[in-house]
């Protein structure tokens, strides 16, 4: 079964109002060769993004990168017993575990069991996320637009 996610984009009437201008199902589910489906909920080419119109950008084509200078949220569902695909971006991720339990994993072969509820930021690590339960897992991403790594960082680097 592909991923069912509802979406709703608030903005503004034309009196300044909030409104919603924008409440559905998304019809704009891919399902990958992998077999796990993904959606794209928004793009913004830069930041800070323009709120002025509604142009809705979630039928765009992209890769797994946000746009130099913006960003890109999407949803993922990683089907039961699906291995990692192994990746890195030039970006500042957010990932929100919203469905079952994930395992993330990074080069080095190090793992992170994630759950529903829990939250991860990534920076512009090789990692990827794999599904060893027996149920489908949901992942939300927010991706910003970063500067690539420095060849020889490490974490004790960024303590006074």
């Amino acid at each position: 079964m592909a991923l069912m996610v509802r979406r709703v984009v608030t903005g503004h009437n034309a009196e300044g109002k909030a409104v919603v201008v924008d409440d559905r199902e998304m019809d704009n589910v891919i399902v990958m060769p992998s077999g796990n489906s993904g959606a794209l909920m928004w793009v913004s080419e830069e930041t800070p993004a323009g709120v002025d119109s509604f142009d809705d950008p979630s039928n765009r084509k992209m890769g797994i990168s946000p746009p130099p200078g913006g960003s890109a949220f999407r949803v993922l569902e990683v089907l039961p017993g699906k291995q990692a695909f192994m990746h890195r971006t030039d970006s500042i991720d957010y990932a929100i575990v919203m469905k079952g339990d994930a395992v993330m994993l990074l080069d080095d072969g190090e793992e992170v069991a994630m759950q529903a509820g829990d939250v991860m930021v990534q920076r512009g690590t090789w990692h990827g996320w794999e599904n060893r339960s027996d149920a489908p897992v949901q992942i939300g991403f927010v991706l910003i637009s970063s500067l690539p790594p420095a060849k020889h960082w490490h974490a004790d680097a960024a303590t006074p």
